[in-house]
């Protein structure tokens, strides 16, 4: 006698079997940085325990229950730009199933992405970025790493990943200029702002030697000696945002906004901004381009004849 299954069945609904398959053609074929296969991995993990939770398999997944799981990350508090990063994931993934015959319909092209670009990001005034930057002083045993990390995420508008990423070889303080590598191992070379270099001289000159017992390669390390991590680098920040009374959300990434900011209000061209930050894409750098507001108006105030 046949034993009839249970209506739920894991091994039915899960896509965790594909998930694997696509993880390995975006490593093996696409050349996906690292930190971009990590955040796949984490994204399509949770869509598939939602699905798998609805009990929704390959053949009768629709964009409802894509929506659904969004709503459902957006009622858990998530902040819309992750919420936009889970559905990029989505929608590369469901591209593969469609481009391999897993799935009978291109899914991805009925799901409208949230619009990012009309988030306005956290910009400090360059007079609470100055207060930042000087927040470490000499009671701090590793001040002068501080420092040349918080110079350094302003002055040129680093990611974390990139200035973790950063090594002796890469940065040219004679020159004024450093190599770094962005997403998909994008190479790009950024300028130095003086007080940057300054900075990072200091470091290299009266810490990094006591700290480099292991002939380490990477620009800043930690005080055990090994090359810091993105997350020291993030609470690093985090730190001195609190210690000068900084309120809410403050993280490496803010600096890199106030980069982008502050150079277009200073009359920089959006192109330029665009390579200086790595976009691969302007509409990515036109975030930014809100700041330009007030003084667009002021001009239009002062120029325009029927003032």
């Amino acid at each position: 006698m046949r034993v009839p299954r249970d209506r739920h069945d894991p091994g039915k609904t899960s896509l965790a079997p594909l998930v694997e398959q696509f993880l390995t053609y975006v490593i093996t074929e696409a050349g996906l940085a690292d930190n971009t296969v990590t955040a796949y991995r984490h994204d399509l993990t949770l869509f598939d325990q939602y699905l798998t939770r609805a009990e929704v398999g390959p053949e009768t997944l629709d964009p409802t229950h894509i929506q659904r799981f969004l709503m459902e990350r957006r009622d858990a508090g998530l902040e819309l730009s992750s919420i936009a990063r889970n559905l990029m994931a989505i929608k590369v993934f469901l591209r593969h199933l469609f481009a391999t015959g897993r799935i009978q319909r291109d899914l991805a092209d009925l799901i409208e992405s949230p619009k990012k670009w009309k988030l306005v990001p956290r910009v400090l005034h360059p007079q609470q970025v100055d207060a930042l930057l000087a927040t470490p002083n000499t009671d701090d045993p590793f001040a002068a790493r501080d420092r040349a990390i918080l110079e350094l995420f302003y002055a040129c508008g680093l990611r974390v990943s990139e200035l973790c990423g950063l090594t002796l070889g890469n940065v040219r303080l004679d020159l004024g200029y450093l190599r770094c590598f962005g997403k998909g191992s994008k190479e790009r070379i950024v300028p130095i702002g003086r007080t940057a270099v300054e900075c990072i001289r200091d470091y290299l000159d009266t810490l990094r030697p006591s700290l480099d017992s292991r002939n380490e390669a990477a620009l800043f390390l930690s005080r055990t000696g090994r090359p810091m991590e993105r997350t020291n680098v993030w609470r690093l920040v985090v730190k001195y945002a609190r210690r000068m009374g900084l309120t809410g959300k403050v993280s490496p990434h803010t600096l890199r906004h106030c980069f982008a900011t502050h150079l277009l209000q200073g009359g920089a061209d959006l192109r330029v901004v665009q390579e200086l930050l790595g976009h691969a894409d302007v509409t990515t750098t036109q975030i930014y381009t809100h700041v330009d507001r007030d003084r667009l108006k002021a001009i239009h105030r002062k120029y325009h004849p029927r003032q």
